[in-house]
């Protein structure tokens, strides 16, 4: 099984450069970014290059953040923001080669809200070229309001658009706290599934112990014939060099 380094919580005390050169050290086969938009995007491309490490995926703009916002894309009446917001996402994505984009939805709920995702998301698939398109379901404990809450959801939504290079990011934390049953949702979703993420649940630590037995994920994912890299999205109190215990032990 591969792993990859999600650099919006890992490191997250460096630069983002720094971050690239701490996952490649320690033994990442990937990385990925939340929103490296401060950063150059040469410099973050030069990294990536340097170290060998491909960037599976960004995530859009999350909008006004001094107004609570995170993500856009459901929000009926902000289009011309949403769509700039995946422009914008779509050309440093280019820029760093990065494979995927997650389209964030924001805090909205209702049929209004569900058309204007699914047609924001029509746009962004026209735009996209060879870029990949992710959509991620968040947990109501965590993001409460968050438009798109469960894998159920997320599937409905993609149907709706109907377009392939559009799929689901499942985060084994956000959709154990939501729905549970991680086993054959992975099976039954698996051909949807762009992306998938993993962290402990409650505590969203490092994936090595609460509910989710992450062995039983990775020998499952390996039958499935998964390949590639699970991202590493976990937060944890320690320097994340302390906390890669996990990863030795899924190495062995």
């Amino acid at each position: 099984m591969k792993f990859s380094a999600n650099l919006g919580f890992l490191w997250s005390d460096r630069p983002y450069l720094d971050r690239i050169h701490a996952a490649h050290k320690a033994g990442f086969d990937a990385v990925e970014l939340h929103w490296p938009y401060d950063t150059d995007a040469a410099e973050i491309r030069a990294a990536l290059d340097a170290t060998g490490l491909p960037c599976l995926g960004l995530n859009t703009d999350r909008g006004d953040t001094d107004r609570g916002e995170n993500g856009l894309s459901a929000l009926p009446g902000r289009e011309e923001d949403a769509r700039a917001a995946i422009d914008q996402a779509l050309y440093y994505a280019a820029r760093i080669g990065a494979r995927n984009v997650h389209v964030m939805a924001g805090f909205a709920e209702g049929p209004d809200a569900h058309e204007t995702f699914v047609a924001n998301l029509g746009y962004a698939c026209s735009k996209a070229g060879e870029t990949g398109l992710l959509i991620e379901p968040l947990n109501r404990y965590d993001a409460p309001g968050y438009f798109l809450n469960t894998a159920t959801q997320g599937k409905a939504v993609i149907d709706a658009v109907a377009r392939p290079n559009l799929k689901l990011m499942f985060d084994c934390y956000h959709i154990q706290l939501m729905q549970g049953d991680l086993t054959h949702r992975l099976t039954d979703l698996l051909p949807l599934i762009g992306h998938i993420q993993i962290a402990a649940v409650p505590d969203r630590g490092a994936p090595d112990h609460g509910e989710i037995h992450y062995p039983h994920i990775f020998a499952h994912l390996d039958a499935l014939g998964w390949q590639t890299p699970l991202g590493a999205e976990y937060k944890d109190p320690r320097p994340t060099d302390d906390t890669l215990g996990w990863l030795a032990a899924a190495r062995a």
